[in-house]
């Protein structure tokens, strides 16, 4: 199963690059709220920062993943079928 887990198509190197942008944006969007939209109740700004920390730390995470896999042997035929 974890074979499985590293094919590397099209597709799965454009949802890695759009999942890690949606992390990205989703963070951004969390630190202002946590900043100007969620009231002071029981600790809940800061819950929502750290929540904005972890999506901001798994974003570069998951594109670096995805260009480690696309530059494992043999990701290159199946990249080359790729429209760029």
């Amino acid at each position: 199963m974890a074979h499985r887990l590293l094919v590397l198509g099209c597709k799965t190197l454009r949802e890695g690059v759009v999942v890690s942008a949606v992390f990205f944006a989703a963070a951004i969007l969390l630190f202002l709220a946590a900043r100007h939209v969620v009231p002071q109740v029981a600790h809940l700004p800061q819950v929502v920062t750290l929540l904005a920390l972890v999506l901001i730390v798994l974003a570069p995470v998951v594109l670096i993943s995805t260009f480690l896999l696309s530059v494992l042997p043999g990701a290159r035929e199946k990249l080359d079928k790729c429209e760029h």
